[in-house]
């Protein structure tokens, strides 16, 4: 018997192959060395240029004092006292920061009648800022508006006549260093805090930490505070021997940065050894003084430089690394600022060399002339540049 016929081929489509099939046909991948992850390239921190023209904070918390702004009832100002005035020498009313003793010229009404006839001819705080005027006016005719316009009062009979405690505008001058001048003022009002611990200072929440600073809430009013009872108490600055016993956590609760901490207790140890007096500083030649003070740690050219004016009331002083000033004098003669702007280097506005020649017209009177020049480089008004000499 033949044998039964094999079943017919389907001409349907090919049967699908389950997917389980078709990877079992594929050769399993090999694991993958483990790879380091590329760090990222950190940028190198650039700090941030400073202001143009920096005097508006930094200056005002050197020439300020703890009582500078204090509230209407605090004891109005004595009458100024007409003293002798040398412009190469410090016109301010100094306090010895340890004791409180007035170092200051000497009284007009204090010299011998002998020798009237001779002082009425000469420079007093009374004549001061008015002789100082003139001569600016007289080296050059462009300085007429804008003395016009603006009175400097840091020189004026009443601005020579405020007291000035030495160590407090250094401390204000490493304060205000690097922060904006809200914040400085907040840091300085809860450092002078730590030192009248009757008070309740929690409201100035500025901290500094690695050159940045925390938010800062409006800083109580310094010279007088309200106690718990909401009395008026009188608020000072602490003495060099306070702050130099202080521990330099303590400081820190300030606001202040590790750095700058070291700074203030090293400038409070310098009054208490007397390598920095209030004598010295009244009455050192200009290049002494600078010289003493740029070898304190935290102080530089600078900084020495604004106080030898803001806070001495040297009429003589001239700072040729600021740079609102290198802008205000390339305004003054003419130059094209918003072009020079864009322009790289550090004396994109003006070389040095032209800063001096210039800035050497106006001696002894600098001082009042770099005010000026600050001056013109707010100034919107009056266009000193398009004037003729």
């Amino acid at each position: 018997m033949p044998p039964p016929p094999s079943p017919a081929k389907s001409k349907g489509k090919p049967r699908k192959r389950k997917a389980a099939d078709i990877n079992a046909d594929i050769p399993a991948p090999l694991p993958e060395a483990p790879s380091t992850p590329q760090k990222r390239r950190a940028r190198p921190q650039t700090p941030p240029p400073p202001p143009a023209t920096p005097t508006p904070s930094a200056v005002r918390l050197i020439a300020e004092g703890v009582h500078a702004n204090a509230s209407p009832r605090r004891k109005p100002r004595s009458a100024a006292v007409n003293r002798l005035a040398d412009p190469s020498r410090s016109n301010a009313t100094l306090l010895s920061p340890q004791t409180s003793r007035i170092v200051a010229p000497k009284p007009v009404e204090a010299v011998s009648p002998s020798k009237v006839p001779r002082i009425q001819s000469r420079t007093t705080t009374a004549n001061l800022l008015q002789e100082a005027c003139a001569h600016l006016i007289k080296v050059d005719e462009r300085m007429r508006p804008l003395i016009a316009k603006h009175t400097c009062e840091i020189f004026s009979p009443e601005g020579l006549a405020e007291q000035i405690d030495p160590f407090e505008a250094l401390v204000s001058s490493i304060i205000s260093q690097q922060v904006s001048g809200a914040a400085a003022k907040a840091i300085k009002g809860r450092f002078v805090a730590l030192f009248n611990t009757n008070e309740d200072d929690s409201g100035n929440n500025a901290k500094e930490e690695n050159g940045k600073t925390g938010p800062v809430a409006p800083v109580e009013t310094l010279g007088e505070s309200k106690d718990g009872n909401n009395n008026t108490t009188t608020r000072h600055f602490p003495h060099p021997s306070q702050v130099a016993t202080t521990s330099i956590e303590t400081l820190r609760t300030a606001g202040l940065s590790q750095r700058k901490a070291e700074y203030v207790t090293g400038i409070a140890e310098k009054f208490m050894s007397g390598d920095l007096t209030t004598e010295m500083l009244a009455n050192a030649p200009y290049e002494e003084l600078v010289e003493k003070l740029v070898a304190v740690r935290g102080l530089g050219r600078w900084s020495v430089e604004m106080f030898a004016c803001f806070a001495l009331k040297r009429m003589d002083v001239f700072s040729l690394g600021d740079l609102g000033v290198q802008r205000g004098m390339a305004a003054f003669v003419g130059r094209d600022v918003a072009k020079l702007k864009g322009k790289g280097g550090k004396w994109k506005y003006m070389t040095e060399s032209d800063m001096e020649e210039i800035s050497d017209r106006f001696r002894p009177y600098r001082s009042l002339f770099m005010w000026y020049m600050w001056r013109v480089t707010e100034e919107t008004g009056t266009d000193v540049s398009t004037l003729e000499k």
